[in-house]
């Protein structure tokens, strides 16, 4: 067992992930070190192959795998190592990582680590629908994988669950497949997308939204031969023919070595608890990008790698963060969570100077309203609309009159 010495190690190489180590490797003298899972970084965008990458970062409008493969040469011309195939088994002594690859198992002794595993969609057994087991029920990242990496069929009619942004993402990726998208299925008074998506999805892939359904049933033995479809309005149900059922969004994130390190985990989104510059509650482990916020588009999980990646070089300076008064931000309805989860006085505003939180309802005119020790402390009306199946973004000057000692702040609408 080889041991490999690092001044940060970043488990994750997806947007987040890579950014914060181009971040450091260019700015800093320090080491970096890379540990990837799959056969080559990149993350999720790597099998995306449709336009809509790079907006916020980059400003440029380009393709997934384009994006991702920017990412990877930024990375690595910074000086940043990359380790693909590497799957981080353990936790050693300290900060220590205990690792398996091709190449055998290797133990990493880092100074500090920045977590970026992302988030992964809820397949369908986390969902608990019942019926058969046929082959062709899929998550989107299993299509775009099946599709755009291995060139393999789908299918000739599908059923999409969700009707989100991946959503579409899922119908564009379908239809590169020859498979056309009979129905979008979401149990929203209205398309999670935003209005373009959703009225042009329709009218350039010519299918339609079921919204206020649910899928009961998937149906089939060897293959998928349709869903059962429930209208939550009505209690009336319907069977959809389809060959290929693909669930999407209901994320969750990749928080399993989160968990095994002892880190503490925010109950509303699931992943590692943090403040505004990503720091969790063990000293030297920082968390980024979707891990943090299931899910951000890749750009936002990208410039929130950057804005970590700025702490870690000020922490392996010497720098002293402020500590000890941290005072948590409670999600309440129709919020679902919010994150950062920690304000911590003293400490600069999270990436983009923004909240990021996910509602349950729509809400067209959102006015959010800060409480804290059971009084009002900042109300404000957003000139953008809240709605479930993507962020919704508060300013974070509306914590400016947080009290350190005042207890849980409170954000609803």
């Amino acid at each position: 067992m080889t041991t490999i010495t690092t001044d940060v190690a970043i488990i994750g190489g997806g947007p987040a992930g890579l950014t914060a180590a181009a971040t450091l490797a260019a700015r800093t003298s320090v080491r970096v070190l890379v540990l990837e899972r799959e056969h080559e970084a990149g993350g999720i965008p790597r099998h995306s192959d449709h336009l809509g990458y790079g907006v916020r970062d980059k400003h440029t409008f380009t393709t997934g795998p384009r994006y991702a493969r920017r990412l990877v040469d930024e990375a690595t011309d910074a000086g940043a190592q990359l380790l693909t195939k590497t799957m981080v088994t353990s936790w050693g002594e300290q900060n220590g990582l205990n690792i398996t690859s091709p190449r055998g198992r290797d133990r990493v002794e880092a100074k500090a680590v920045i977590l970026a595993t992302g988030a992964r969609e809820r397949p369908r057994p986390a969902r608990m629908i019942p019926g058969g087991r046929p082959a062709g029920v899929l998550t989107t990242g299993e299509l775009q994988n099946k599709v755009h990496l291995y060139h393999q069929e789908v299918g000739t009619r599908a059923v999409v669950i969700g009707a989100e942004l991946v959503s579409w993402s899922a119908v564009m990726t379908l239809k590169e497949a020859g498979c056309r998208t009979e129905l979008l299925v979401t149990q929203h008074a209205r398309p999670e997308s935003y209005a373009a998506f959703n009225l042009g999805g329709r009218a350039m892939f010519r299918t339609s939204v079921a919204t206020r359904s649910r899928v009961t049933q998937v149906l089939g033995c060897t293959r998928v031969t349709g869903v059962e479809i429930e209208d939550l309005t009505t209690g009336r149900r319907r069977v959809v023919e389809c060959d290929t059922v693909v669930f999407t969004g209901d994320w969750i994130p990749d928080h399993e070595l989160a968990r095994t390190a002892g880190i503490t985990l925010d109950r509303g989104t699931r992943g590692p608890l943090v403040d505004s510059i990503g720091r969790t509650n063990r000293p030297g482990i920082f968390a980024a990008g979707n891990l943090v916020h299931p899910v951000d588009t890749a750009d936002i999980a990208a410039l929130g790698g950057a804005h970590v990646a700025r702490a870690v070089e000020k922490h392996l300076n010497g720098a002293t963060f402020p500590s000890g008064g941290a005072v948590p931000i409670l999600a309440r309805a129709p919020f679902k969570w919010v994150t950062p989860g920690l304000y911590e006085p003293g400490l600069p505003a999270p990436a983009r100077g923004r909240l990021e939180t996910w509602v349950t309802d729509h809400v067209r005119a959102p006015r959010v309203t800060v409480r804290q020790g059971g009084r009002t402390i900042a109300r404000r009306s957003l000139p953008w609309p809240a709605s479930p199946g993507r962020v919704f973004r508060i300013p974070w000057d509306l914590l400016k009159d947080v009290d350190p000692s005042g207890g849980p702040v409170e954000l609803t609408l």
